[in-house]
This record gives structure tokens, C-alpha cells and sequence, in this order.
């Protein structure tokens, strides 16, 4: 049985051979002629306030002041993310209208081919900005303190655990699948509309287990209310030293990340494509940039437009084959 093997941007002597080498790109390229020619637009297709909003809004900024013009957000929620990115698919492809891909970029799509865009086909990939893994935290009561203990106990007890996930389709939900299909274990999943509400069911004991980005979870991590078994990269994280990678899990090729990422309507030329890559290799080192992703538990991870298509590719057919492995059936989200 085939497993999910994202292509990860995160190992650190090719990433910084890679900031490198795209930080002198930066200093020598030219603009590409005319552009821009008008305000450029990010959507972001969640809800203002949201991590993907923040994370937007800081890029945005940042590259208003480097082009030294207009770079607006637009929310365009709904559908799991996929509203935002339909229009942006659908937009003209001159480099003026962006989208702010994260996880469910490639997640919906897989679970839902009906979602009504191609992560491959209809978008040029412009360049990674940020990379980091999610945890996996049980209820403190859960007899359970390693990852593998956790599969033993689901081994045990088949469908008697409950996870709770922020959705169908989503990154959340589709973790879980993927631990199962590696683990064959059955465990119930039970979607919330946002991981909100399936944290604070954790915290009390209705669910018994769920996966979060570390920056929503860890608070209840340090005061005890929840039990960190593993985060979902092969190593531990900077953000959570104290908690196992994968590879101590006994899952060393288990790698599922969380990312933010900068793609363009499919045809966007090629001049403005490396113009924009460019300018965000000198995003992601700026200190106080490091700074807000070490914050929120995320590494730069910047490359090639082809690496980030060689990159959500990997993650595209990944999930698909987990959505086919577990013969998953989801009409909408």
C-alpha cells in the first residue's frame, strides 16, 4: 500500500542554497515591462482574521514595499477555499490577480473533484513561502503518551476513538486518512466546522483525538489540558522540541505539512512569475518575517516556481491516493 510522500522544502542546506541563489536573482533581475500596471491582488480564500489571512496581509505588505506598489488582499471565502481559488483560476493571467495557497489547495480538490478547479492545470506555481507540521494531541485522559501507543490502543478498540477534524477534505481530516491507511486502524471521524469547537470537545473528552497547526493547540499543550504524541514532519519541530517527529513514531516517511504559497492563473508570463519569486526569497529573510513564522511555528521555505510545482504535484497525488485507498465519498463540503 502506497503512502502519502509530499515533496518537503524544509531541509535546510538545499533551502539556504536555494534563498541564495534566488536572493542574487532578486538584486540583478529587471522588472518585467509594464507590470505592474495596477494594483495586484492576493486572494485569500478564507475568512479575514484566520491564520491564511495573516499570513497574506504580512506578504502583501512586504511586497508593496519592494515593488513599491499597491498589493491588496481580497477574502473571497466559502467552500473549504475553494470559491477564492476558482475565481482566481478564472481571472486574467497577466500577474495581477494571486492566490494564497495553503493546505487545502491541493486537499480539496483530491477529496472533491468536483470542487471546480485543477491545483496542476489551472495555476502557475510562483513560489513557497512557509512550511510547517501539525501536531497530533490526544484528551489528557487518553491512556495513550506516544503515537504508537495510540495505534495500539486504536488496534484494540476498533471505531471506539473519535477525531475530531475542522472539516471534510481538509488537511485535518485527510491526516487522519492517511494514519490509517498506513497504520490499518479504524478511528472515527467526526468533522466540525472549524478546529475550534473539535478542540474544545477534545478538551472535555467527547473527541479523543485531533490534529492542529501547533500555534492553535499548544497553548492547551503547556497547561495540560492536552497530550502532544507526535508532530506530523519526520523531525521535531523548533516550535515543540519536547514532542517526537514521525521518524521516532516508527513513520519516517510520514511527512504532512501544513504550507503557504503564492500561485497565478495558468499562462501568467513567465517574466512576472520570477519577479514575484524573487521578490519573495527577500520576504522570507527579513527578521522581523523569520521572526512571525518562528511564531507561528513555520520555517521559510522558498525555491523554484518548478520545485513548488514538483512540490504540490507530490502533495496533489498524494491525497488522492488516500482518498482512493479509503475509498472516501465526499459530495460537498
Amino acid at each position: 500500500m502506497s503512502s502519502l510522500k509530499p515533496v518537503s522544502l524544509r531541509r535546510r542546506p538545499v533551502l539556504q542554497a536555494l534563498v541564495a541563489v534566488a536572493c542574487v536573482a532578486a538584486s540583478t533581475a529587471t522588472w518585467a515591462e509594464g507590470w505592474p500596471s495596477r494594483p495586484v491582488k492576493i486572494v485569500v480564500p478564507f475568512a479575514p482574521g484566520a491564520g491564511t489571512d495573516a499570513m497574506g496581509r504580512l506578504v502583501a505588505a512586504k511586497l508593496s514595499d519592494l515593488f513599491k506598489a499597491s498589493v491588496v488582499v481580497e477574502n473571497r471565502t466559502g467552500a473549504s477555499g475553494a470559491i477564492g481559488a476558482q475565481e482566481v483560476a478564472k481571472a486574467a493571467p497577466d500577474g495581477h490577480t494571486l492566490l494564497l495557497a495553503a493546505a487545502p489547495f491541493t486537499t480539496v480538490p483530491a477529496a472533491l473533484p468536483s470542487a471546480g478547479y485543477d491545483p496542476m492545470a489551472s495555476f502557475a506555481p510562483v513560489g513557497m513561502i512557509a512550511q510547517g507540521p501539525l501536531v497530533w494531541a490526544v484528551n489528557k485522559d487518553v491512556p495513550a503518551n506516544t503515537l504508537p501507543e495510540l495505534v495500539a490502543l486504536a488496534r484494540k478498540q476498533p471505531g471506539a476513538l473519535n477525531y475530531g477534524s475542522a472539516g471534510v477534505g481538509g488537511i485535518n481530516h485527510l491526516v487522519l486518512e492517511s494514519l490509517k491507511v498506513r497504520t490499518r486502524t479504524f478511528i472515527t471521524h467526526i468533522p466540525y466546522r472549524g478546529i475550534a469547537p473539535a478542540t474544545l470537545d477534545t478538551i472535555s473528552g467527547q473527541l479523543q483525538l485531533l490534529t492542529g497547526t501547533i500555534p492553535a493547540l499548544a497553548p492547551h499543550i503547556r497547561e495540560g489540558k492536552l497530550k502532544a504524541l507526535a508532530v506530523t514532519s519526520p523531525e521535531r519541530s523548533p516550535a515543540l522540541p519536547q514532542v517526537p517527529g514521525m521518524r521516532e513514531a516508527g513513520m519516517p516517511d510520514f511527512n504532512v505539512l501544513n504550507y503557504f504559497a503564492l500561485v497565478a492563473p495558468k499562462g501568467t508570463p513567465d517574466a512576472v512569475v520570477r519577479q514575484i519569486n524573487a521578490a519573495l526569497a527577500q520576504v522570507v529573510q527579513m527578521p522581523d518575517v523569520k521572526e512571525r513564522l518562528a511564531k507561528d511555528a513555520l520555517e521559510p521555505a522558498t525555491g523554484t516556481p518548478a520545485q513548488l510545482g514538483q512540490f504540490l504535484q507530490k502533495d496533489f497525488e498524494g491525497w488522492q491516493r488516500v482518498v482512493q485507498q479509503q475509498g472516501l465519498k465526499i459530495d460537498a463540503f
